[in-house]
């Protein structure tokens, strides 16, 4: 089973979720965002995860997304799909969904709000894992979910849950990638977010990690693949520094809001018409989207992609 998952490697790419005039659902915008990343040299895709709105769809909405996606995806780009529910059970109803699905693998997250200890986290990520035998991909995002996946913790489920394939830290500590990297010897796949914030594209590299779990990605594909491919020699390193350097602006502009506020306007400076955040989240206004626009016509993104 183990020699068959995919393993997330180089530039996965939280995807937004396009919504329609009607702000339903639109996928048929998913479909060129999908043929866009494939185009362009995204490793995968990850949907429904915080970029993707994941809190703001409905199961049947999820559902459908997963069912699409993962007959659209197939041959062209791996995707994960988030499928991280308020209860065990029903995040183990829509995981197991995914996989009869055929999905590349799931992506989960504490739930939110629940705040659970670390027993509790370990049981509700080991119960998924074992209810299916597709890869699963861990989320630490404490910034979003009120509390941090312990370095032990994920070691433990390491050792005892051999479809989970990766880690991805949106942690503002260069500690605890080196506590991952160091305690799961290279059996999960160690990425990590691109929030200017934390910085830790450079060091995870560093710590030989494999890759980023990004949004920038959304707006400039080809340049987070250039920058997060894993180390193999020096010509690697300094690449990947280059990169990071040279677009640091579209990353911080990415983030210049709640996330996905500002990269969901980002791409729609693209010309894919991805709709606004579904309320609570607000659109930006014509004067937030303005220095935007004006970084993305300095930077000549559109006519990079030939859009």
């Amino acid at each position: 089973m183990t020699e068959k998952l995919i393993r997330p490697e180089g530039s996965w790419v939280a995807v937004v979720t396009p919504f329609d005039t009607k702000g339903e659902v639109d996928m048929h915008c998913f479909r060129r965002l999908v043929d866009f990343h494939a185009a362009h040299g995204t490793d995968g895709l990850l949907f429904m995860g915080s970029t993707g709105e994941s809190p703001s769809l409905s199961i049947e909405e999820r559902r459908a997304i997963i069912a699409e996606m993962t007959v659209y995806c197939r041959g062209k780009i791996p995707a994960f799909h988030g499928v991280t529910c308020s209860t065990t059970a029903a995040t183990v109803e829509l995981a197991s969904y995914a996989e009869e699905q055929g999905a590349d693998g799931v992506m989960m997250v504490v739930p939110p709000y629940l705040a659970p200890p670390q027993g509790a986290i370990f049981e509700y990520f080991k119960t998924v894992c074992q209810s299916i035998k597709i890869a699963v991909a861990l989320y630490n995002n404490p910034s979003r979910v009120a509390v941090n996946i312990s370095p032990e913790t994920i070691i433990k489920l390491a050792r005892e849950c051999p479809n989970l394939v990766a880690d991805k830290e949106a942690v503002p500590g260069v500690g605890q990638l080196a506590s991952v990297a160091e305690g799961t010897e290279g059996k999960v796949r160690l990425l990590c977010c691109d929030a200017p914030g934390y910085a830790i594209i450079l060091p995870t590299l560093a710590l030989g990690g494999h890759g980023t779990a990004n949004v920038a990605g959304n707006v400039i594909p080809r340049e987070m693949a250039e920058m997060s491919r894993p180390w193999k020699s020096w010509d690697d390193v300094m690449r990947s520094r280059e990169m990071y350097f040279e677009n640091l602006p579209v990353i911080e502009a990415a983030y210049s809001s709640t996330n996905p506020i500002a990269i969901k306007a980002m791409v729609k400076l693209l010309g894919f018409p991805v709709g606004d955040p579904r309320p609570p989240l607000p659109a930006l206004s014509t004067q937030q989207i303005r220095p935007l626009d004006d970084l993305m016509k300095r930077l000549k993104i559109r006519e990079r992609y030939g859009l």
